[in-house]
């Protein structure tokens, strides 16, 4: 039976917020905006073959409704990786049996990510003419603030870590849930993730295609 320990699953938490960091600084130290901005473009442009760069639109949809935009920021930049944490928390304190899966199923999303940061830094598409930075414009939060990007990588677009940790928290509560309605919002939970992330200006589509198949490797190999 695995044991529950406060100060290990801290010490968990704090190493690879660590590594994200660690990620990030030897990213930036080697001309990363540069290569972050080439990569984005490469993208779009692959997108574009594709028929699926539908980000300008679905934001052009969306600004019309300033105070939804502004609600969309709140959720990109709090309620996502809330949920995940502390549907964590929930099973800690419950001592739950399910509890070191999931924890383990969100490490995993989590660290393999971690290499494509590194070789493949992608900044976000707010940056990129074309498209909104709605946190910016709408809700005034400048997330290329030097202040602000210490404490987060700006050139990890590619894959979205949002939507992997919504396909594994959504997957979770899905399959944990009785009542159809809460399991059909928890198997809604990632594609309306995935439609935030592109229509905030912080993920392309391919990011998020991308997240969600880290999140479903991970799930399949700690989720079930």
């Amino acid at each position: 039976m695995s044991r529950f320990s406060l100060r290990r699953e801290l010490a968990l938490g704090l190493g690879v917020y660590a590594l994200y960091l660690g990620v990030s600084r030897l990213v930036m130290r080697r001309t990363g905006r540069g290569r972050a901005r080439v990569n984005a473009e490469r993208i779009v442009a692959l997108e574009e073959r594709l028929g699926v760069d539908v980000e300008p639109a679905v934001q052009r949809a969306l600004l019309r409704f300033p105070r939804l935009v502004h609600g969309l920021n709140v959720g990109y930049g709090l309620f996502n990786v809330t949920l995940t944490v502390g549907w964590l928390v929930v099973l800690y304190r419950r001592r739950d049996d399910g509890y070191h899966r999931f924890r383990r199923t969100c490490l995993l999303a989590h660290v393999g990510a971690q290499p494509v940061f590194l070789l493949l830094p992608t900044a976000p598409p707010r940056v990129l003419d074309g498209f909104v930075d709605t946190l910016s414009e709408v809700s005034g939060l400048d997330l290329e603030h030097p202040f602000l990007v210490r404490f987060y990588n700006p050139v990890a677009a590619m894959p979205s870590l949002h939507v992997a940790f919504a396909v594994v928290t959504g997957a979770e509560i899905a399959g944990r849930t009785e009542s159809p309605t809460l399991k059909a919002g928890a198997r809604a939970y990632a594609p309306l993730v995935a439609t935030v992330v592109a229509g905030t200006g912080n993920h392309y589509v391919l990011d998020a295609v991308a997240g969600a198949a880290l999140g479903a490797a991970a799930r399949r190999t700690f989720g079930r």
